[in-house]
């Protein structure tokens, strides 16, 4: 096996090394050589140099601060002897010194010699210069250092990297592959549309639901281009410094063009192009308004040149984007990347069942026919999440029984089991949960009940019923809009029906039914004392399913009034409607909540027998609709 070649460190890193021992090594002699090689003079106690003085013995003084050295009287055939000791606070000294006839003297302060002044000169400079080397090495990573803060930090692409993702490994998003599909053959074969006056676009914005696979499909342009690629996050260009932002998409683009043909790839694209006009910046010193200047200008500017530059991006929030940024000439096409149908989600199951051991019973179409508004990471995460079920069940493969109980984790999350209900609150539940079923079993255009349990899942569900639809839809009526509240609140009806009273759990069920509610009146002109008129502000997010609904316009107080009573008149009918069924049919209720009670779970076919002997119980203002 050949052995990797190890890389070779930086110029400045080696010299910042040298520097740092040197300092290191001018420091240590400067410790080490004056112990060594100064000057030894023997030292005696304080008071045997009183009494050499009083004996007349001494000759000679030299009073320091820190050292007293004295001479003492030369004696026959002896040289004069230096003696030293350390001084004590003695006012009385000079007058004995006086008494007994000894010249004295304070020392001179002392003198630093050109050694001494050579390091006092070298070692400060030294020692400035390591620290700074220490944090160039470990600013930015590592690698880049402080001083390149204004350089950009995207990835560039390794054309012969293992973990290669290409067109085939993205499935559910077959128009989006095709957009893509013709940039990757310009790059390639740019005679074949040049010649015919064609411009290939200078940018493409992917739009779409998170988990839809737009970083995936760049993953796959990077792995089917054969070019550069460079991949950046929005966010890496904002940082706390104005005008570093900007200076890093300058650098970006500076290399891209040295590359070119290349492609630039930006992911989370929002974090730096916000509308200008949306009160998100404070002036024109702002660093993200900046950054959004310059990425304009690089895009298109007089400055841009001709060089075969593409940028691709990436965005959840397309409402949110600066008009400039989105016009013809910089971003000319969008490409939507939404949740996939029946199909997509059958080719985006086969994808990732390669790679696990799939049991003889799996049937992919039927799982991809019940989960309709999964997007390709959901699904995903699905196949795992049912490879591990069977992993932990000590199985080979992975069975259908494993889908569908990971499908139920998706949805209503993980089994609570140890969290353990008295008998009155699981009557409650068993009840509540059976309403919810009997309500939307004979209401129009509802999903299919597939399964009733009374096993507390998730955060705060202490029950759940899981109803599935059997196909996807995009347009829903007025009627099966009503139908819908109806059966939310089917559980706090049959609590009404039997018990005579309410609970704290359909607190959720109220907050659904009265959103959906709201938005029939202010989004969807579903009232006919209101009229078919939109009471939201400001454009809903289009990926956000209808969900969350938009703060209201500004409405005068007497139609304020308006929608509020026209929201609790629907929630009011759908909760008499819902009434009505569970009373038609109060008997099955009773029989349907005693045997939840005895086995905790009724789902299959035997759930579907039950559920087809409810009666319908039809709403006079529904059959008007």
């Amino acid at each position: 096996m050949p052995i990797k070649e190890q890389p070779k460190p930086p110029r400045s890193r080696i010299i910042g090394n040298i520097l740092l021992l040197v300092s290191g090594l001018f420091l240590l002699a400067n410790i080490v050589l004056p112990i060594f090689f100064g000057p030894q003079i023997p030292q005696v106690p304080y008071s045997l140099f009183i009494h050499q003085v009083q004996e007349g013995e001494v000759s000679r003084v030299s009073v320091g601060q820190e050292q007293i050295r004295y001479q003492l009287k030369p004696e026959a055939e002896q040289p004069n002897q230096v003696l030293a000791t350390t001084p004590i606070f003695d006012l009385e000294l000079p007058k004995l010194l006086e008494a007994k006839g000894v010249e004295f003297a304070a020392a001179p302060p002392a003198k630093n010699g050109w050694f001494t002044s050579l390091l006092g000169w070298v070692i400060p400079p030294l020692i400035f210069v390591a620290i700074w080397q220490f944090f160039i090495n470990r600013g930015a990573g590592g690698q880049q250092g402080v001083l390149s803060i204004g350089k950009s930090r995207a990835k560039v692409y390794v054309e012969g990297d293992a973990n290669k993702v290409t067109f085939a490994d993205v499935a559910g998003v077959e128009e989006a592959k095709l957009e893509l599909v013709e940039i990757v053959d310009f790059l390639k074969e740019p005679k074949r549309f040049t010649q015919i006056g064609a411009r290939i676009p200078k940018g493409v914005l992917l739009v779409g639901p998170p988990g839809t696979g737009k970083t995936l499909l760049a993953k796959a342009v990077a792995g089917e281009a054969g070019v550069p690629f460079f991949s950046i996050s929005g966010s890496e260009f904002v940082e706390l410094f104005v005008g570093v932002g900007s200076s890093r998409v300058r650098d970006l683009f500076e290399q891209a063009k040295k590359q070119a043909p290349c492609i630039i790839f930006i992911d989370e694209l929002d974090a730096i192009g916000k509308s200008r006009a949306s009160g998100g910046f404070y002036g024109g010193n702002d660093e993200r308004e900046q950054t959004l200047n310059q990425l304009l200008t690089e895009m298109d500017g007089f400055a841009a040149g001709d060089k075969t530059v593409i940028v691709l991006a990436a965005t959840n929030r397309p409402e949110s984007l600066d008009p400039a940024l989105l016009r013809p000439g910089r971003f000319d096409r969008q490409v939507l990347v939404d949740r996939p149908d029946l199909s997509g989600r059958l080719a985006i199951l086969e994808i990732h069942a390669k790679e696990v051991r799939l049991g003889k019973d799996v049937d992919l179409k039927a799982i991809a026919t019940r989960t309709p508004g999964f997007a390709g990471a959901d699904l995903a995460n699905l196949v795992n999440e049912a490879a591990l079920l069977a992993a932990r069940n000590q199985r080979q493969d992975v069975s259908q029984a494993d889908f569908a109980e990971a499908i139920e984790r998706v949805v209503a999350g993980l089994e609570k089991k140890s969290r353990v209900l008295n008998e009155k609150e699981k009557k409650i539940v068993a009840y509540h949960e059976v309403g919810h079923a009997l309500v939307g079993a004979v209401i129009p255009g509802s999903n299919k009940v597939e399964k009733i349990s009374i096993v507390p899942r998730g955060m705060a569900a202490l029950g759940y019923t899981l109803q599935l639809p059997t196909e996807d839809r995009f347009l829903l009526s007025e009627t099966e809009l009503r139908g819908q509240i109806a059966t939310m609140l089917g559980g706090r009806s049959a609590e009404e029906v039997v018990f005579g009273s309410i609970t704290t759990g359909a607190s959720n069920d109220l907050q659904r039914a009265t959103d959906l509610a709201e938005r029939m009146v202010t989004t969807y002109g579903m009232s006919k004392v209101l009229g078919p008129l939109a009471y939201q502000q400001g454009q809903q997010n289009m990926f956000l399913g209808g969900e969350a609904p938009n703060p209201r316009r500004m409405v005068s107080a007497q139609t304020a009034e308006a929608i509020d009573k026209e929201v609790k008149a629907i929630v009011e009918e759908a909760h008499q409607h819902a009434l009505d069924i569970l009373n038609q049919n109060r008997d099955l209720l009773e029989s349907i909540s005693t045997k939840l009670l005895e086995t905790e779970v009724i789902e299959g076919p035997e759930l579907h027998d039950l559920l087809a002997q409810v009666k319908p119980v039809p709403s006079p203002t529904m059959a008007q609709v």
